[in-house]
Protein backbone atom coordinates (compact mmCIF):
# COMPACT_ATOMS: atom_id res chain seq x y z
CA UNK A 1 0.00 0.00 0.00
CA UNK A 2 1.47 3.29 -0.99
CA UNK A 3 2.21 5.90 1.59
CA UNK A 4 2.75 9.54 0.87
CA UNK A 5 5.59 11.26 2.69
CA UNK A 6 5.92 14.99 2.92
CA UNK A 7 9.64 15.57 2.52
CA UNK A 8 9.87 19.25 3.12
CA UNK A 9 7.85 22.33 3.89
CA UNK A 10 7.70 25.20 1.42
CA UNK A 11 11.13 26.64 0.63
CA UNK A 12 12.14 29.48 -1.63
CA UNK A 13 14.92 27.82 -3.55
CA UNK A 14 15.01 24.97 -6.03
CA UNK A 15 16.31 21.71 -4.58
CA UNK A 16 16.23 18.66 -6.78
CA UNK A 17 15.16 15.59 -4.83
CA UNK A 18 16.83 12.32 -5.78
CA UNK A 19 17.67 9.10 -4.01
CA UNK A 20 19.01 5.70 -4.97
CA UNK A 21 16.15 3.54 -6.21
CA UNK A 22 13.83 6.55 -6.45
CA UNK A 23 12.57 8.15 -9.64
CA UNK A 24 13.12 11.91 -9.27
CA UNK A 25 10.74 13.69 -11.59
CA UNK A 26 12.12 16.78 -13.28
CA UNK A 27 9.31 19.30 -13.46
CA UNK A 28 11.59 21.81 -15.21
CA UNK A 29 12.99 19.65 -18.02
CA UNK A 30 10.52 16.81 -18.16
CA UNK A 31 11.29 13.12 -17.57
CA UNK A 32 11.35 10.34 -20.16
CA UNK A 33 8.94 7.88 -18.57
CA UNK A 34 8.95 5.24 -21.31
CA UNK A 35 11.44 3.00 -19.50
CA UNK A 36 9.57 3.36 -16.19
CA UNK A 37 6.02 2.90 -17.51
CA UNK A 38 4.18 0.04 -15.84
CA UNK A 39 6.71 -0.23 -13.01
CA UNK A 40 5.90 0.18 -9.33
CA UNK A 41 8.51 2.33 -7.62
CA UNK A 42 9.22 5.22 -5.30
CA UNK A 43 8.95 8.74 -6.73
CA UNK A 44 10.13 12.14 -5.55
CA UNK A 45 8.80 15.43 -6.90
CA UNK A 46 9.97 19.00 -6.45
CA UNK A 47 7.42 21.45 -7.77
CA UNK A 48 7.22 25.24 -7.63
CA UNK A 49 3.71 26.11 -6.55
CA UNK A 50 1.83 29.37 -6.11
CA UNK A 51 -0.51 30.45 -3.38
CA UNK A 52 -3.74 30.35 -5.37
CA UNK A 53 -4.66 28.38 -8.48
CA UNK A 54 -2.18 26.07 -10.19
CA UNK A 55 -2.44 23.34 -12.80
CA UNK A 56 -1.20 19.83 -12.00
CA UNK A 57 -0.87 16.43 -13.63
CA UNK A 58 1.25 13.57 -12.25
CA UNK A 59 2.32 10.22 -13.78
CA UNK A 60 1.00 8.40 -10.71
CA UNK A 61 -2.18 8.46 -8.63
CA UNK A 62 -2.78 9.93 -5.18
CA UNK A 63 -5.69 9.36 -2.82
CA UNK A 64 -7.66 12.23 -1.28
CA UNK A 65 -5.80 11.76 2.01
CA UNK A 66 -2.47 11.96 0.19
CA UNK A 67 -3.58 15.10 -1.66
CA UNK A 68 -4.56 16.70 1.66
CA UNK A 69 -1.29 15.64 3.31
CA UNK A 70 0.74 17.17 0.49
CA UNK A 71 -1.15 20.34 -0.39
CA UNK A 72 -3.14 20.95 2.80
CA UNK A 73 -6.60 19.87 3.87
CA UNK A 74 -8.00 23.17 2.61
CA UNK A 75 -6.71 22.69 -0.94
CA UNK A 76 -9.16 22.37 -3.83
CA UNK A 77 -8.88 19.97 -6.73
CA UNK A 78 -11.05 20.45 -9.81
CA UNK A 79 -11.32 18.90 -13.27
CA UNK A 80 -12.70 20.29 -16.53
CA UNK A 81 -16.23 18.98 -17.15
CA UNK A 82 -17.48 21.21 -19.98
CA UNK A 83 -17.26 24.51 -21.87
CA UNK A 84 -19.77 27.17 -22.88
CA UNK A 85 -19.63 30.12 -25.28
CA UNK A 86 -20.27 33.47 -23.62
CA UNK A 87 -20.10 36.00 -26.45
CA UNK A 88 -16.44 36.70 -27.13
CA UNK A 89 -15.47 34.44 -24.23
CA UNK A 90 -15.33 30.71 -23.70
CA UNK A 91 -16.24 29.66 -20.17
CA UNK A 92 -14.49 26.59 -18.79
CA UNK A 93 -16.61 24.69 -16.28
CA UNK A 94 -14.57 23.07 -13.51
CA UNK A 95 -15.98 20.76 -10.84
CA UNK A 96 -14.65 19.68 -7.45
CA UNK A 97 -13.26 16.14 -7.61
CA UNK A 98 -10.97 15.92 -4.57
CA UNK A 99 -12.83 12.96 -3.14
CA UNK A 100 -11.53 10.96 -6.14
CA UNK A 101 -7.94 12.00 -5.50
CA UNK A 102 -5.49 12.59 -8.35
CA UNK A 103 -5.59 10.05 -11.20
CA UNK A 104 -2.40 9.41 -13.17
CA UNK A 105 -1.86 11.82 -16.10
CA UNK A 106 -5.26 13.50 -15.71
CA UNK A 107 -5.14 17.34 -15.98
CA UNK A 108 -6.45 19.28 -12.97
CA UNK A 109 -6.47 22.73 -11.46
CA UNK A 110 -5.36 22.89 -7.83
CA UNK A 111 -5.99 25.66 -5.30
CA UNK A 112 -3.14 25.85 -2.80
CA UNK A 113 -3.46 27.95 0.35
CA UNK A 114 0.17 27.73 1.51
CA UNK A 115 3.18 29.93 0.82
CA UNK A 116 4.43 30.38 -2.71
CA UNK A 117 7.65 28.43 -3.26
CA UNK A 118 9.17 25.02 -3.95
CA UNK A 119 7.34 22.02 -2.50
CA UNK A 120 9.02 18.61 -2.25
CA UNK A 121 7.05 15.42 -1.71
CA UNK A 122 7.38 11.72 -2.43
CA UNK A 123 5.22 8.66 -2.99
CA UNK A 124 6.15 5.06 -2.20
CA UNK A 125 5.32 2.03 -4.33
CA UNK A 126 3.26 3.82 -6.97
CA UNK A 127 2.51 2.64 -10.48
CA UNK A 128 4.17 4.84 -13.13
CA UNK A 129 1.86 5.64 -16.04
CA UNK A 130 3.20 7.11 -19.29
CA UNK A 131 1.29 8.48 -22.24
CA UNK A 132 -0.89 11.46 -23.09
CA UNK A 133 -4.15 12.14 -21.28
CA UNK A 134 -6.32 14.99 -22.57
CA UNK A 135 -9.94 16.06 -22.22
CA UNK A 136 -11.75 17.88 -25.04
CA UNK A 137 -15.08 19.72 -25.07
CA UNK A 138 -16.83 21.76 -27.76
CA UNK A 139 -19.06 24.76 -27.03
CA UNK A 140 -22.53 24.24 -28.44
CA UNK A 141 -23.35 26.09 -31.66
CA UNK A 142 -20.09 28.03 -31.95
CA UNK A 143 -17.40 25.52 -32.85
CA UNK A 144 -14.93 26.47 -30.14
CA UNK A 145 -13.08 23.36 -29.02
CA UNK A 146 -11.13 23.35 -25.77
CA UNK A 147 -8.54 20.69 -24.99
CA UNK A 148 -6.84 20.45 -21.60
CA UNK A 149 -3.81 18.21 -21.25
CA UNK A 150 -0.60 17.61 -19.34
CA UNK A 151 2.65 19.17 -20.46
CA UNK A 152 5.45 16.60 -20.76
CA UNK A 153 8.18 19.19 -21.14
CA UNK A 154 8.77 22.87 -21.76
CA UNK A 155 6.93 24.13 -24.84
CA UNK A 156 5.01 27.03 -26.32
CA UNK A 157 2.82 27.14 -29.39
CA UNK A 158 0.05 29.14 -31.02
CA UNK A 159 -3.36 28.56 -29.49
CA UNK A 160 -2.04 27.33 -26.15
CA UNK A 161 -2.96 28.89 -22.82
CA UNK A 162 -1.50 28.55 -19.35
CA UNK A 163 -2.91 29.41 -15.97
CA UNK A 164 -2.20 32.76 -14.35
CA UNK A 165 -1.74 31.66 -10.76
CA UNK A 166 0.31 34.23 -8.88
CA UNK A 167 -1.68 36.78 -6.86
CA UNK A 168 -4.85 35.59 -8.55
CA UNK A 169 -7.81 34.28 -6.60
CA UNK A 170 -9.51 32.91 -9.71
CA UNK A 171 -8.18 30.44 -12.26
CA UNK A 172 -7.50 32.69 -15.25
CA UNK A 173 -5.94 31.35 -18.44
CA UNK A 174 -3.62 33.54 -20.51
CA UNK A 175 -2.21 33.08 -24.00
CA UNK A 176 1.26 31.58 -24.33
CA UNK A 177 3.36 32.56 -27.36
CA UNK A 178 6.87 31.83 -28.56
CA UNK A 179 8.34 34.72 -26.54
CA UNK A 180 7.36 33.06 -23.25
CA UNK A 181 8.94 30.15 -21.42
CA UNK A 182 6.08 27.79 -22.21
CA UNK A 183 5.01 24.93 -19.97
CA UNK A 184 6.94 22.83 -17.48
CA UNK A 185 6.25 19.16 -16.81
CA UNK A 186 3.53 18.35 -14.23
CA UNK A 187 1.72 21.52 -15.41
CA UNK A 188 -1.22 21.57 -17.80
CA UNK A 189 -2.01 23.50 -20.95
CA UNK A 190 -5.31 24.55 -22.49
CA UNK A 191 -5.68 24.66 -26.28
CA UNK A 192 -8.44 26.69 -27.92
CA UNK A 193 -9.34 26.13 -31.56
CA UNK A 194 -12.20 27.22 -33.82
CA UNK A 195 -14.82 29.92 -33.30
CA UNK A 196 -14.28 33.63 -32.70
CA UNK A 197 -13.70 33.74 -28.95
CA UNK A 198 -10.54 35.47 -27.79
CA UNK A 199 -10.75 35.04 -24.01
CA UNK A 200 -10.97 32.06 -21.68
CA UNK A 201 -12.75 32.40 -18.35
CA UNK A 202 -13.37 29.88 -15.59
CA UNK A 203 -16.49 28.82 -13.77
CA UNK A 204 -16.26 26.79 -10.57
CA UNK A 205 -19.43 24.72 -10.35
CA UNK A 206 -21.01 24.76 -6.91
CA UNK A 207 -22.32 21.22 -7.09
CA UNK A 208 -19.88 18.33 -6.68
CA UNK A 209 -20.01 14.57 -6.61
CA UNK A 210 -20.31 14.98 -2.83
CA UNK A 211 -23.48 17.07 -3.01
CA UNK A 212 -25.47 19.28 -5.33
CA UNK A 213 -27.41 22.50 -5.18
CA UNK A 214 -31.17 22.50 -4.65
CA UNK A 215 -33.09 23.36 -7.81
CA UNK A 216 -35.51 25.44 -5.75
CA UNK A 217 -32.64 27.67 -4.72
CA UNK A 218 -31.62 28.20 -8.35
CA UNK A 219 -34.86 28.82 -10.24
CA UNK A 220 -37.70 31.02 -9.06
CA UNK A 221 -41.34 30.08 -9.72
CA UNK A 222 -42.23 31.10 -13.28
CA UNK A 223 -38.58 31.75 -14.23
CA UNK A 224 -37.33 30.32 -17.54
CA UNK A 225 -33.71 29.13 -17.78
CA UNK A 226 -31.36 27.21 -20.05
CA UNK A 227 -30.19 23.80 -18.83
CA UNK A 228 -26.81 22.26 -19.68
CA UNK A 229 -25.29 18.84 -19.12
CA UNK A 230 -21.89 18.48 -17.42
CA UNK A 231 -20.15 18.68 -20.81
CA UNK A 232 -21.51 22.18 -21.35
CA UNK A 233 -24.06 21.12 -24.00
CA UNK A 234 -27.45 22.82 -23.70
CA UNK A 235 -30.16 20.19 -23.28
CA UNK A 236 -33.14 22.50 -22.69
CA UNK A 237 -33.78 26.14 -23.66
CA UNK A 238 -35.86 28.56 -21.60
CA UNK A 239 -37.71 26.01 -19.50
CA UNK A 240 -39.46 26.16 -16.12
CA UNK A 241 -38.89 24.09 -12.97
CA UNK A 242 -41.73 21.78 -14.00
CA UNK A 243 -40.08 21.12 -17.37
CA UNK A 244 -36.67 20.59 -15.77
CA UNK A 245 -38.07 17.92 -13.46
CA UNK A 246 -39.23 16.00 -16.54
CA UNK A 247 -35.65 15.62 -17.80
CA UNK A 248 -33.94 12.25 -17.66
CA UNK A 249 -32.43 11.47 -14.24
CA UNK A 250 -28.92 12.80 -13.77
CA UNK A 251 -26.79 15.88 -13.05
CA UNK A 252 -27.34 19.16 -14.91
CA UNK A 253 -26.08 22.75 -14.76
CA UNK A 254 -28.23 25.88 -14.40
CA UNK A 255 -26.71 29.33 -13.89
CA UNK A 256 -23.30 27.71 -13.47
CA UNK A 257 -24.44 25.47 -10.61
CA UNK A 258 -25.03 21.73 -10.58
CA UNK A 259 -28.25 20.02 -9.48
CA UNK A 260 -29.77 16.55 -9.69
CA UNK A 261 -32.96 15.41 -11.37
CA UNK A 262 -34.05 12.31 -9.47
Amino acid sequence: MKKLLLLAAITFGYTYASAQGTLALSTYKGTDLTKYAGKTMNVSVNRYIFNGWNTISLPFSMTKDEVDATFGADCKLEKLVGVENDGQKVKLNFQNCKSEGIKANVPYILYYNGETGSLSFSAENVLIVDGVSEVTFTAEGTGETVTMGAAKQQKAAEGLYGILAKDNTEAAFVNVDMTTNGFFATRCFVKLSGGNATLLTTNHLTGTEEGTTSLKGLVAPGELVDVFNLSGVRVAKQVSIADINKLQKGAYVVKGQTFLVQ
